[in-house]
This record gives C-alpha cells, structure tokens and sequence, in this order.
C-alpha cells in the first residue's frame, strides 16, 4: 500500500511539472516583422540633439543583424545642450504571459564606426508599467565593427522583479552624456532579460528532415531539439551549395521554418544550428535542398491548406492533440472551439493525404482520451482547458471558470463530422464513433436555457458563479450553430421555436442587443433589407458584421441548406462577403493596402488591440485579416483567389510562415501580427475545402441528429410563414 502510494504521488508530481506553463523570454525586441521601421519604438530628440528616425520610430536594418534578419538601427548626434530617447516596447502577444526570471538585461551592439575615432555607447534607462523610468545606465563600451553582447545586471535596477520582468515595458536606449559630438550609428538585436550567461555550447546536432520548395517559399522542418538550453535555431540557405548566409531564427518548440524567398525557379540548399541563450552555436546538420517552382491555382490552394492544417498537427498541444489559442502563446492551454475547427482540419489533411488515415486514428483516439476526462458542466466544456491535467483554465477571468456553450458548439460542429467520417467496420474507429456519440448525448442543450420558460439559451454557466455573466444568445452573429446544435440533440433538445424566440428575436431585448453591439438600427429587427454597395442584405446587423460571422457557424453546417423564414443563408453570407470586398475596393477611409485583391475585415489582433473589424467607417481601423477572404472561398471565389494571390505574391515575406498566413496586417502603420490564430487558420483549410468538393459539408450534413434538426428547424420555418402569411 506504502509502495502504490508513493508511486501514485511520485505521477501526480511529475504530471504538475509538465504541466507547468512554457516560460518565455522576456524580449524587447529579436526581429521586426516589417521593414522600414519598427512599430513598437517611439523617437524623441529636443534642442540640437538628433536622432534619426521614421514617423518617430527607429529604423529596420535588414542588412545588418546579429540573429537574421534585421535589427535596429540608432543614428544620432548628442548636443550639449539637448536631450535625444528611444524607447523599444515589448510586444504584447496573447499567453506569451510566462516569462523566465531575469538576471541580467542584454543587447547585442555593432558600433559602425567610419573614421578612426572612438566614441561611447548611449546609456538605457527601463521604463515601468506605470510609466515611470530607472535611473540612466551607462552601458560598458564595446570595440566597433563586430557584434558583441552588452549586459547588465538587474540587481541594480531598483523596482526590477527578476521574478517579474514583465513590469517593464520599455527599454529606452537615450544620450548619455553632453557634447557637441558627430554623427553616430549603432545597430542593436536581441534585446532582452536573460536568466544567466550560459558560455556552454549545445553538444546536440540537429536532424533536419526535408525541404520542400513551392512557389517563391521553401518550407524545411527537423525534430523538435531535446536539450532545455537551446534559445532558438537558427536557418542557414546556400543558392550555390558552398556559401550559406544566416536567414531566419525559430523557436525551440516549432520544428519547421518557412523561407520565402521571393523567387521561382531556383533551387536552395539549407541547414540548422542550435543556439544556447548566449547564441553560440552547436554543430550544424546535414544539408537538404528545394526548388521553388510554378504553381497553378489548385495547387496553391492546397498548398494554403497544409500550410493551415499544420497548425493543428505538429503545432498542437502535446498531450491532448487539440489547438492552441495562438501560436506563439501558452503551449499547455487547450483553446476548445479552436480545437473543434482544428478537428475539421484534421479532416482535411487526411481526405487530401497530408496525413494517414491510421494517423489521423491515432489523433482522434488520443484527443477523445483527453475529452473523456476533462472537466465538463452539464456536458459542455470551458472556453479554455489545461491541456496537460483536463482541468478548466480561467484565462478570460474568475467568471469564466465553467462551460461554454458556444465554445462547446464549436467543438461539436468537428467531432459531429469525425463520427461520419471514421465509417470503417474496425475496433478503433467503432471507438472513435462511440466516444462522440456519448460525448455528444451529455450536453445538456435545454439546461442552458436557464429556466424552463426562457426564450434564450445562454452562452456561460460558472459552477461557483452560476449564471452571472448572464449573455443571452441572440442573432446575427457567429452563434447560430449553438441553436442549431441544441436542437438537433437526441438527448438533451430544445424546442425549434427558441430559433425564433432566442436567435432571431424581434422583441425588444434583441433589438436593443443588436443595437449595443452594432451601432445602429439597421437590422436590429434581425431581419435588414438595405442595400450596401448594391447588394441587397436580408438578415444582419448593419451591412453583416465582421466576416468570421459567415464561416463559424457554416463550416460543418452547410448554407445552402439552410433555409428560415427570412433568407437562405448560403445567398445572405454571399452578400455578406461581397458587400466586405466591395467596401475594401473602394477604400472610403484611404488605407494603405486595401484594394479588389487585398480585402477582408474580420477578428483579429491588431497593433493596438484585438478587434472585430466591419465594412462600416468608423469600424475600420485599416487592419486587414486573411482569414476573412480566404474563408470566403464558397462565397466569393474570384475575388477570394485573387486576395490569396495578393496576400501570397506581394505580402508573402512578412505574411508568410510556417502555419499559412499570419493573422493581420495593417500597412498604414507598417504592422503585422506575430502570431497565428487558432480560431482562425482552420477555416481557411476547411471553407476552401467546402468550396472545393463540399467534403466537410457532405460528412457534417450526414449525420441523422444534423439532419432530424434540420427538419425540426423546417417544420418551424413553415410555421413562421403561414403564420406571418395569416396576420
């Protein structure tokens, strides 16, 4: 007994140290995603003192650089009488949340030095999260003309937390002394807070796999490193198989790089080095070539699917097989509707051969697995689970420790589909059908109506805080698969009238809710029936809303074969995203980038924050989201081909990586978003499925709970129009 308990103990132990969050760097600044110059720096210079810069940003050298494939360039000129500053922020990215603790701050410096005179480095001071600054540091000189790391110790910065270096939020390189000096250049990389120097080399040897060349991008990929003190890796190309130039870094935890190059027709040779967190390197790998080639539009289709798919494979969390909320971001939080559409994706990849089915077998088993055992309210899931130990993650607050009904729809819209795909007669894939089956059975739907007589279903449930939230369901928005889905329950229904009571409601709660989050009258009603840029709109709210709208809820649903008592909804998602391109193409605020080819105005982060953009003027903030065209591919096909085009061709080296597209980009302020999103890259793969062959539509549609909800949903319909017919 003494001996399994200790065993017992012995797991749960090592099961909360690989739980324990994934802790980052603390970076100021490693490369910029834009050239020109760099949107987390502000520039300041007064009387005589100068410093050279872009609508107040430092500049982006691309030719210079410590870790490819730029760093910043710092010109100025110190006055005896003025003062110049320049403050490089740290990016804010969502779950980059866990840090390292932090010895010592590092840069790495080049001194350019033209003539043979010596001059000083500027002093930094760290600005805080209330804004306030330390006092100046004098940064120890360094000789010129090489790269040579610059660190000081944090012990020495009062108000410094090496536990929580996140409470600085600037680092502000400024002049350091008086003079009537000359014009100065340095370059600066890798800008960070560092736990220790490490002087030991990485003894482990990359294994590089392959190279695949597309067409003007090369993608590579390796087995994930296992020594804890690698700080990233680092991407060698040769065009003449003898000389290799530095082109790009990756993190540890990402086994792939995707290298555009900008040109068709040639071939590349590639290899990786490990680099510890003092960047020195280990021994390289073995060399692997490509050739970028032409490629038609099905293949660059497919091309953007695996891309995306990508996400949900090599890129999901370890140990349940589902989608993380955005990568970079936390590795062990589990994002459930993001899993859901990773879960179509999935499906995808295996209709298209990007995996195996015995693969895809082994995913879904392992994902079931983990579903089985996680933390569920009434049969519905949080919006976030530790992927590690099952358990809710509160990542959105105390109040959101519980289920998440739309969340959970999400979810369900995928593994509705997994259960009619895996249709074999075998064990495993019996299993896989069963484990949905049960799981899908013990959501309690009507529970969410919060009482017996309700017209809404509510979107959260806390089990400490019951119903506070208190968010009513109602339409247009991305949430008509949660009443579509409870009313397909086989086990746990709710009327077909709450479609029409709850989701499209017409009383005066849902007109006053359309109306707080739309701005407007227009559709409040549910019902619209205005014209935006010729196209006549039958249900939304002001011209349609944010376009994810029209993919959420339509990936395993299929449009067409939706019809209520007000529109078809294939017909009103078409007008949607037409009336989305047609608003880009005209451009009425003047944005930069917008065009017929390079649209869409969706959710997404953006340089500021997180906003769902909408074709509306003072709605949009010049941030154009990828996934809003290429989700679009049923809907708009050309006008989606061509903003692929666009994205890929013009965009495509700061838009491109290794899972598809990155998430926005807004050229007016020379910004691109680092991360990719979850609830994002797997609608690209699957509505450019749908539009190919109607593949996740067909297998969704299939399943006799859709359809017998599909036909209680018509039987209402009709109801409504004999109704309205009659009064």
């Amino acid at each position: 007994m003494k001996k399994y308990l200790f065993l017992l103990v012995l797991l749960s132990t090592a099961c909360l140290i690989y739980a324990q969050e994934y802790e980052y760097n603390y970076s100021f600044f490693s490369n910029s995603g834009m050239p020109d110059d760099y949107f987390f720096s502000r520039t300041d210079n007064e009387n005589g003192s100068f410093l050279l810069n872009r609508k107040f940003r430092l500049l982006v050298n691309n030719r210079k650089f410590h870790s490819p494939g730029n760093s910043l360039e710092i010109s100025y000129i110190n006055s005896k009488s003025g003062d110049w500053r320049a403050a490089v922020y740290h990016q804010p990215v969502r779950g980059v949340d866990q840090f390292k603790p932090a010895n010592y701050f590092s840069c790495w410096i080049l001194k350019s030095m033209p003539d043979t005179v010596s001059f000083g480095l500027p002093a930094v001071r760290f600005m805080f999260s209330d804004s306030s600054l330390s006092e100046k540091i004098l940064l120890p000189d360094t000789k010129g003309n090489i790269w040579e790391q610059v660190t000081v110790p944090t012990a020495g910065i009062k108000e410094f937390n090496p536990f929580n270096p996140s409470n600085v939020i600037a680092v502000v390189f400024c002049q350091p002394y008086k003079e009537n000096g000359k014009f100065r250049t340095i370059y600066v990389d890798d800008i960070e807070f560092i736990q220790y120097r490490n002087p030991d080399a990485i003894a482990e040897k990359p294994i590089l796999n392959a190279a695949r060349g597309y067409w003007k991008h090369v993608d590579i990929d390796w087995k994930l490193p296992t020594d804890k003190n690698i700080r990233c890796i680092k991407i060698y190309r040769s065009e003449d198989g003898i000389n290799f130039n530095a082109v790009g870094i990756q993190e540890p935890f990402i086994p792939r790089y995707s290298d555009f190059t900008g040109e068709t027709n040639k071939k590349y040779e590639y290899k990786i080095a490990f680099l510890n967190y003092n960047y020195m390197e280990g021994p390289p790998s073995v060399t692997v070539s490509a050739s970028t080639r032409r490629m038609s539009d099905e293949e660059l289709l497919t091309m953007v699917q695996e891309a995306c798919f990508r996400y949900y494979w090599d890129g999901a969390e370890k140990v349940s097989g589902l989608a993380k909320e955005n990568i970079p971001g936390r590795q062990n939080m589990v994002a459930t509707g993001a899993s859901g559409f990773g879960i179509m994706a999935l499906l995808v990849g295996t209709q298209r051969k990007f995996i195996s089915r015995d693969e895809a077998v082994d995913r879904f088993d392992q994902i079931l697995n983990f579903l089985t055992r996680a933390d569920r309210f009434h049969g519905a899931y949080s919006h976030f689970v530790n992927g590690v130990t099952g358990n809710v993650q509160d990542f959105f607050g105390p109040k959101d420790n519980g289920a998440d009904l739309v969340e959970t729809s999400f979810l369900f819209e995928g593994l509705l589909a997994a259960k009619q795909f895996f249709d074999r007669d075998n064990p495993k894939e019996a299993s896989i059908r069963n484990r949905i089956q049960s799981l899908w059975e013990g959501v309690e739907w009507d529970w969410f109506k919060q009482t017996p007589d309700s017209k809404f279903l509510y979107w959260h449930w806390s089990p400490d805080k019951g119903w506070i939230i208190n968010h009513k369901l109602i339409g247009w928005n991305e949430t008509m698969v949660t009443y579509l889905l409870a009313i397909a329950s086989p086990t746990h229904p709710v009327p077909a009238s709450m479609y029409y009571s709850g989701w499209a409601n017409q009383d005066s709660t849902g007109q006053q809710y359309r109306i707080a989050w739309g701005g407007t009258k227009e559709g409040s009603m549910y019902n619209n029936g205005n014209t935006y840029y010729g196209y006549k709109l039958d249900v939304g709210v002001s011209d349609g809303g944010p376009l994810f709208f029209t993919h959420y809820s339509y990936m395993g649903y299929d449009p067409k074969a939706i019809t209520d008592a007000y529109t078809n909804y294939f017909r009103n998602n078409q007008k949607i995203a037409q009336i989305n391109w047609k608003y880009c193409a005209e451009n009425i605020n003047h944005f930069k980038g917008y065009s017929d080819s390079s649209w869409g105005l969706s959710a997404s982060d953006g340089p500021y924050h997180y906003s769902a953009d909408e074709p509306v003027k003072w709605r949009d903030l010049g941030k154009i989201t990828p996934t809003a065209a290429l989700s679009s591919f049923p809907y708009t096909p050309e006008e989606s081909i061509r903003a692929l085009k666009t994205f890929y061709n013009k965009y495509g080296s700061f838009l491109w990586g290794e899972y598809g597209f990155r998430d926005a980009f807004n050229l007016s302020q020379n910004w691109v978003g680092p991360a990719y999103m979850g609830l994002n890259q797997a609608p690209i793969t699957v509505m450019i499925e749908n539009y190919r062959s109607g593949f996740i539509w067909k297998l969704f549609m299939s399943n006799p709970d859709v359809k017998e909800g599909i036909n209680r949903l018509n039987t209402e319909s009709t109801n409504q129009r004999n109704n309205r017919r009659s009064n």
